[in-house]
């Protein structure tokens, strides 16, 4: 007790009580909607029959290199039960439970969203290559050494989460500054609603801005990005003023796009520097027991280490986005966005059931959940909800090379009606029986203009580019052939 005693002064940190309660219940709710996408979605994209089955990529992958509990048996049963296991543990938590266990308990707990979480990101592939999939790793691994309600915050683990904040928003802007040339004369917004991956319901009304406020858009985004984070390490109050504002731009963003629960993330990251004190008061504690202190120590240490290499790439001339150094995903880099795509082109997947194929054969397509297809529907809002599909098929259209591995057995489901496929889309034309052909073609989409709008009720206007892929059908036991 008395080590302790000289423990207390530097290793707890008074008056963030509040916020650490607001930081591990949003967090956890973070983890309860990672987990349900992966309910809803990962036997379609990665199970047994899936795009991009993991059970294969888990026989030729080590261990060492993806660590993840499906290694040891990786199948549709197993995956959903991990998947709805972890909504469940997630759901304990953001209701309190991790809070009304001993400290050893609360650990555990979180532990464990981050070991299910880590083995679903590891056999992912391209389904959960996205920087967000990082992001909450490391920020649930430093959730692990946050303590409870039993426990004053510890100091350590609040600034490791201040670096790490200050890792995805630093990364950010210097990317940005570093890539395309439109950041850095303040017009990268002229196209950038239009054109990212998932336009939100308010895209539209963002695009059509004076370009007088884009460049004023752009110019407070640096701001953001490249001074205020510094404030994260100063005393209070600036530490607050500075988490207040990056909040408020990553609320900007929450409406003006569809990132998953990335600015979401972000934004919970940001109370680990904000004082709610005056809200909360100052509990109470006893002193924090010597062996959580020397495990938070432990892992401080370990944190540190890893953080050369993140840290080394944002000093780098050829900064990378969105890189894990280590197969655990405990420190990375971050960044979005550091070249912004000028032209929108979508691919439109089509379906008929006519046998014969002929100038009069009637195509009809098949709309996606949140990606733009119909132009007169207007886009959802879905995020932090992670629509994995949707996303690969923005990829898809900037390039074939992105289409690699799952875009021909996306077809070939599409061909036989397969059930956990079809639940990725928003509509299936063919509910009756399967079609007989299908293709994909390719659009340029833009948002219409005020007065096109006015005039037709669409949100887009599209104008046909190529075939992307010919008609495809199925003929006996000899599979997919391509129809001329």
């Amino acid at each position: 007790m008395a080590a302790m005693e000289w423990f207390t002064p530097w290793f707890s940190a008074s008056g963030y009580e509040l916020s650490r309660l607001v930081l591990q219940r949003a967090l956890a709710a973070v983890y309860l909607v990672a987990f349900f996408s992966a309910a809803m979605q990962f036997r379609a994209l990665l199970g047994e029959n899936g795009l991009l089955p993991a059970a294969a990529f888990v026989r030729r992958v080590p261990f060492r290199a993806a660590p993840s509990l499906f290694h040891w048996r990786c199948d549709d049963r197993v995956t959903v039960a991990c998947a709805w296991a972890g909504v469940a543990l997630a759901a304990a938590v953001v209701a309190g439970a991790a809070d009304a266990v001993p400290l050893w308990a609360s650990m555990v707990m979180w532990a464990l969203l981050w070991a299910l979480y880590l083995s679903f990101v590891n056999v992912g592939q391209i389904f959960y290559g996205f920087g967000w999939e990082s992001l909450l790793l490391e920020a649930g691994f430093l959730a692990i050494f946050l303590g409870n309600a039993r426990t004053a915050p510890p100091v350590l683990t609040l600034w490791l989460m201040r670096w790490l904040l200050f890792r995805v928003e630093f990364g950010a802007g210097l990317i940005k500054w570093r890539g395309d040339q439109c950041w850095r004369d303040l017009t990268c917004l002229y196209y950038h609603h239009e054109t990212q991956p998932m336009p939100s319901p308010l895209s539209w009304y963002f695009h059509h801005l004076s370009r007088r406020l884009h460049r004023i858009e752009v110019g407070a985004n640096h701001v953001a990005q490249l001074i205020v984070p510094f404030g994260l390490f100063f005393p209070q109050p600036v530490a607050s003023v500075a988490a207040g504002l990056i909040i408020l731009t990553q609320l900007w963003l929450v409406l003006s796009g569809n990132f998953s629960w990335l600015n979401w993330l972000t934004i919970v990251l940001a109370f680990s520097a904000v004082d709610m004190s005056a809200l909360s008061g100052t509990p109470s504690y006893g002193a924090a027991p010597l062996w959580f202190a020397v495990v938070v120590c432990v892992a401080a240490l370990l944190i540190v280490v890893l953080s050369y290499w993140p840290a080394r790439n944002l000093v780098s001339r050829t900064q990378q986005m969105n890189r894990s150094f280590n197969a655990l995903h405990l420190v990375n880099t971050y960044g979005a966005f550091g070249s912004v795509t000028r032209v929108r082109q979508e691919i439109v997947l089509e379906g008929t059931d006519d046998e014969r194929l002929t100038a009069g054969t009637t195509w009809r397509e098949y709309e996606f959940k949140g990606k733009p297809g119909n132009v007169r529907r207007l886009p959802r809002q879905f995020a932090p909800y992670h629509l994995r599909l949707d996303w690969q098929m923005w990829f898809a259209a900037l390039s074939p090379a992105y289409t690699r591995g799952w875009f021909e057995p996306l077809v070939e489901r599409l061909l036989v009606n397969d059930r956990p496929t079809l639940r990725l889309l928003r509509t299936n034309p063919f509910s009756e029986q399967p079609p007989t052909h299908v293709r994909a073609l390719l659009y340029r989409y833009r948002f219409t203009t005020r007065e096109e709008r006015r005039e037709t009720g669409a949100w887009w206007h599209r104008a046909f580019v190529r075939e992307f892929l010919p008609p495809v059908h199925v003929s006996g036991e000899q599979g997919n052939h391509r129809t001329p």
